[in-house]
């Protein structure tokens, strides 16, 4: 069986599966933030060398107070366990988003887990935290726009991977396959440049319930597909 580079999942399903079971949805979320260390060890298990999660949207602001600020306040708590995670399986762990609509003290564990993981060579993996995709481009716009302006880079030399070279994602391979959980098939704004080319997986378990088994389908369905690159097939 091959196996996927690359794999990004949108976390999705949280809320409903709390619900499901009389729940609040900071449970769910919760239960959630567990799983995604589980789901980190076995994709790595399976031979995946990249990991991405859709974890907090630029849209997810507009979500009530009260659930914003438990989700920031689970921010915090999983950012000092993420830590040891990645230091006991050697994880190199990467926040992608727009760091500055967070707060100092989650900006600063972010630089923290990402300083002290950096020379680690397990799982590659990627946290998308007020993560948006349009505004990723439209920041690394801006950063191509002052380069220009400051003589650092010229129109005619703009080329997709200069483009590529300005988003969050520099440097990493783009996604060979992205799965949604809770059976919703829309991409949310999520690594709308980087998934050009891959194969998409919906599953209909909500994410908590998302387990090793769940990724194991995902890589057998992504195995029957007719992977084509303008017309020539990948072997």
């Amino acid at each position: 069986m091959k196996i996927p580079q690359h794999v990004a999942i949108i976390l999705d399903g949280n809320g409903r599966w709390a619900k499901a079971k009389g729940m609040p949805r900071n449970y769910g979320h919760a239960q959630g933030s567990k799983n995604v260390e589980t789901i980190c060890r076995e994709a790595w298990n399976m031979g995946i060398k990249y990991l991405t999660v859709y974890a907090f949207s630029t849209e997810n602001w507009k979500r009530p107070s009260d659930e914003v600020e438990a989700l920031m306040k689970l921010l915090r708590n999983y950012m000092k366990t993420c830590l040891k995670t990645a230091e006991k399986n050697h994880m190199k762990v990467r926040v992608i988003g727009d760091k500055t609509g967070l707060d100092e003290d989650i900006r600063t564990r972010i630089d923290e887990l990402e300083k002290a993981s950096a020379n680690n060579d397990g799982l590659n993996f990627q946290i998308a935290i007020n993560y948006g995709s349009r505004d990723e481009m439209v920041r690394a716009m801006k950063r191509m726009a002052a380069d220009r302006d400051a003589g650092k880079l010229r129109t005619e030399d703009i080329t997709e991977e200069t483009f590529s070279s300005y988003l969050d994602t520099a440097g990493i391979p783009d996604p060979d396959l992205l799965i949604r959980t809770s059976g919703e098939e829309r991409l949310s704004n999520f690594l709308l440049w980087q998934l050009a080319y891959t194969e998409f997986y919906f599953a209909d378990v909500h994410w908590p319930d998302f387990t090793k088994e769940e990724l194991a389908k995902a890589i057998e369905a992504y195995n029957h597909r007719d992977r084509r690159y303008g017309g020539v097939r990948e072997e």
